[in-house]
């Protein structure tokens, strides 16, 4: 039976990159790999025709001397023939599945001898609610958490007093242990280490072998300036101590701004609608208003203000977050119609009606023209 095309078989094409041809085979060794499908015979081969396949695409010498050949330039001059993996990148091979198996073979790149103890601490995570002000001034607040430090009785090692960690014998200190499984090498965490490379014969009795405890503490931190519902803050190194002297994770600070009475907020920007009466519209008038500040600033309302008109208060908004700037306040208009009207009160608006003119309204003027031209076109 003819062998299949490698480019079809990798599912690229002949001027791929070699990152593609990487990414492809990729793809397909995740779905195929043994491990993934036990007893599979047809995945099996698959991915056996997949490695064969990036294993001469991968090479630009036998990626060159395929496309010139096709598969009759490695038929006879031992050209690599996958079963002992002659010629081909083993460490371009690796990290394909350090990068996809990692976890699923116990693989752990860059975790050789000694190293494997540098396990670095779990992150922490807190909500803080403000209030709008709050984030508008910026404040500083303190709270108790529960986190992992280290063994202040083994200085974090793990190992009583006068003892230490010894290299372990099983994988020779790497962490990690291969064994051979048909055609392919599977590279799994040391059972007896448990992938640190090191054990204890003689733990510490504070922190039973870990290096770390349970403790409670209190933080303080600065919420800055302008910090926006949902804002993360990360305090590097401040989460959970890593295991047998690793580094400390990291501590997020979710921010939950709470919703304001008057203000709304859009970004850097403010919002709110402002109530004005009838009268107010019509003359115009000077009204107070308040500035999240704690200040008031005085705003002119136009003589004809019409209900939904937008004002601006310039750099009356939130500060803007690593920047000495600020965003603006909008008030949104709403004119109110009186109700309730005293006989006074309805004697002058009726007086008033009649003396309005089409001047007045000239929106109102506008719509039942094109009303009147409406019911026209109809009749």
């Amino acid at each position: 039976m003819a062998k299949a095309d490698y480019y079809e078989t990798l599912g690229v094409s002949k001027s791929a990159s070699k990152d593609e041809i990487k990414s492809a085979y990729r793809k397909l060794a995740m779905k195929y790999h043994p491990d993934r499908n036990p007893g599979d015979k047809s995945a099996e081969m698959k991915f056996k025709e997949a490695s064969e396949a990036y294993q001469i695409l991968s090479d630009p010498q036998k990626k060159s001397s395929y496309d010139q050949f096709g598969h009759s330039a490695f038929q006879n001059a031992g050209g690599g023939g996958f079963s002992d993996f002659g010629g081909f990148d083993s460490d371009a091979f690796s990290d394909i599945f350090d990068d996809f198996f990692g976890d699923f073979m116990g693989s752990n790149r860059g975790r050789g001898r000694k190293g494997s103890r540098a396990n670095r601490g779990s992150d922490l995570k807190i909500n803080v609610r403000v209030t709008l002000e709050e984030a508008y001034s910026g404040k500083k607040s303190s709270f108790n958490i529960s986190s992992a430090e280290k063994c202040g009785e083994c200085s974090g090692s793990g190992a009583a007093t006068g003892s230490k960690a010894m290299s372990c014998g099983t994988c020779d200190g790497y962490g990690k242990v291969r064994s051979r499984q048909g055609f392919f090498t599977v590279q799994q965490t040391c059972p007896d280490c448990r992938g640190e490379g090191e054990v204890i014969s003689k733990p510490c009795k504070d922190c039973r072998g870990a290096g770390i405890v349970k403790t409670k503490k209190t933080l303080s931190i600065t919420i800055p300036k302008g910090v926006d519902d949902g804002t993360r803050i990360r305090l590097a190194g401040k989460g959970d101590a890593g295991y047998r002297g690793g580094t400390n994770g990291d501590l997020y600070v979710y921010i939950s701004v709470v919703k304001h009475d008057i203000f709304q907020r859009e970004e850097e920007n403010l919002y709110f609608e402002l109530p004005i009466s009838l009268a107010d519209a019509s003359l115009g008038t000077s009204i107070e208003v308040p500035s999240i500040d704690g200040t008031k600033a005085n705003v002119k309302i136009p003589a004809g203000t019409q209900s939904g008109k937008q004002l601006r208060l310039k750099n009356k908004g939130m500060p803007m977050l690593r920047s000495s700037g600020f965003g603006d306040l909008y008030l949104q208009i709403k004119v109110e119609t009186p109700i309730s009207l005293n006989k006074e009160q309805k004697e002058l608006l009726e007086k008033f009606r009649k003396l309005e003119d089409s001047k007045n309204n000239p929106e109102n003027q506008s719509f039942f023209k094109k009303a009147k031209k409406f019911w026209e076109n109809i009749n």
